[in-house]
């Protein structure tokens, strides 16, 4: 009875496998690679999913997200209004729950974001700032929150958004304040505090050259002339159907890998107007082919992030009025188009 009891066990176990489901423990070697995370572990990448703490309490995504991925960024609960609601008054709570997760699924995670200019919280926004002042300030944030993390992170969107379309720098409370400099600053303040994470630059519409990408090129160039501690740039890559694939990406990569660099796919998401019907999103899971193609031919770009995995939870609908159907999962969990043309890449 116990044997056959033991057999049926693993005979569910197997079956959860196949069905994407699991423990989020990495595969044997002897296993057939089955998920998104196992599939890219073969060319030296990692597959990675955003997520966020309300959704946590959903069992059926939790486990997808456990098992699918090997990589997690919290959305939302690390950004400053989350982390220091109060001046001088740090709660970790939700990067904490979410750093936890990872770490008990063996899944290792991106920290985002440490400076940018929204979400910021009312006591940052709503006063003048000296760039004595603000410069202790920025200092004291970064510095805090890396450290708490310190160990637990393996690369950190530093600086986020900082350029316009045109190239120009974005006139944040932080530019506005103390000038290009910042970003050089938090770099290093960054590394001060955890000497062993990666840092990262990120920003969307930065997926083709072009003006914009141009702008963080140049920059990073200073930076690694200037010894500044950036080890990588992250392309979010929130792309829109009704606007064209990023045809240079690929390119664009090589270049930023040129300075010395790490490239990341760091919050992809390629959003439809809507209905979806059969044709977008064969588009979609071409796209979805292609940019996995684009990374894996960079030997420097080291992985690829979901901006969560699935349409149950993604942003896009709150923002862009009319569009969604942006991920590889549908709203039910189940995998799309995408998700099929992102393992075929994987697979080669």
């Amino acid at each position: 009875m116990r044997k056959n009891r033991l057999r049926l066990v693993g005979a569910l176990a197997v079956a959860l496998m196949a069905a994407g489901v699991g423990t989020g423990v990495p595969a044997q070697a002897h296993d057939k690679p089955t998920t998104l995370a196992e599939l890219a572990q073969r060319h030296g990448r990692y597959y990675g999913s955003a997520t966020d703490n309300p959704e946590l309490v959903d069992e059926p995504y939790k486990a997808i997200l456990g098992s699918e991925f090997d990589m997690i960024t919290p959305g939302n609960g690390q950004k400053w209004y989350a982390t220091e609601p109060q001046q001088g008054v740090f709660d970790f709570s939700q990067g904490d729950e979410i750093v936890n997760l990872a770490r008990a699924n063996h899944q290792r995670v991106r920290g985002h974001t440490l400076v940018w200019h929204s979400q910021l919280p009312d006591w940052l926004t709503s006063r003048e700032w000296t760039a004595t002042e603000l410069r202790a300030v920025l200092k004291k944030h970064i510095q805090t929150e890396v450290r708490h993390y310190r160990g637990k992170i393996y690369a950190w969107d530093v600086v986020n958004e900082a350029f316009n379309e045109d190239g120009t720098y974005r006139e944040t409370i932080f530019y506005k304040t103390l000038g290009p400099g910042y970003i050089a600053d938090a770099l290093r303040w960054a590394h001060q505090a955890d000497p062993k994470a990666k840092l990262y630059l990120n920003d969307y519409n930065v997926e083709a050259v072009g003006p914009k990408s141009d702008a963080y090129y140049k920059l990073a160039k200073e930076l690694k002339a200037q010894g500044v501690p950036l080890h990588g740039f992250g392309l979010q890559a929130h792309l829109a159907l009704q606007y064209g694939y990023p045809t240079t990406l690929e390119d664009n990569l090589r270049r930023f890998a040129r300075l010395g660099l790490d490239t990341a796919l760091t919050e992809v998401d390629i959003r439809m107007i809507l209905p979806a019907d059969e044709t977008k999103l064969a588009t979609q899971a071409q796209w979805y082919r292609d940019l996995t193609d684009a990374c894996l031919r960079v030997r420097r770009c080291v992985g690829i992030t979901l901006w969560d995995y699935t349409d149950k939870y993604s942003w896009i609908p709150a923002f862009f009025e009319g569009q969604g159907a942006a991920l590889p999962w549908d709203e039910q969990l189940r995998p799309k188009p995408a998700y099929f043309a992102i393992k075929e890449a994987l697979k080669k």
